[in-house]
């Protein structure tokens, strides 16, 4: 069974026929899924912070047909420029959900890995999940199929962007 406490993830990756200096200009801005996903509509860096770097936070905007628009405030967990970008939405030592994008060089191209972790805090799912306990499993890869719908969006963006 799929449980929300174990932490499920998602995983996409694409190979995009450009260099990985490009690639990262493209993952490295927090706004760029909001040009491509159906949910995560834009964020705004908090603190006077101007770019990503590791304890930076960022106010995202999403929306959901089913539950209208929020905000939640991640901050950047791990920064390692031309390799590595990941966020833990909501509390650091318990999130809601944590993000990344990976990028290594593959032949000429760049591959680009994004992922996505459920919990273990406390977030929206989990709040379904308290109310449907019963229906956790189908939850839980309900939302995981919302998350690689959109991030497989996000890369089929970034490669045309970085292609073109």
């Amino acid at each position: 069974m799929t449980r929300y406490a174990d932490g499920p993830g998602v995983e996409v990756s694409i190979v995009v026929d450009a260099p990985v200096a490009k690639v990262w200009e493209l993952v490295s801005d927090v706004n760029l899924p909001g040009r491509f996903s159906d949910e995560f509509q834009a964020a705004e860096w908090l603190d006077g912070a101007v770019g990503p770097a590791v304890g930076a936070r960022f106010r995202g905007r999403n929306y959901h047909p089913l539950i209208g628009e929020w905000h939640t405030t991640s901050t950047i967990t791990d920064f390692e420029p031309g390799r590595r970008i990941a966020w833990a939405v909501s509390d650091v030592d318990n999130p809601g959900s944590s993000w990344c994008f990976e990028l290594e060089p593959a032949g000429t191209g760049t591959r680009v890995r994004q992922r996505a972790r459920l919990g273990p805090g406390p977030s929206g799912v989990s709040y379904e999940i308290d109310l449907d306990p019963e229906h956790e499993e189908q939850i839980v890869e309900r939302r995981l199929g919302e998350h690689r719908t959109n991030m497989q969006r996000n890369l089929d963006g970034i490669k045309a962007l970085a292609e073109s």
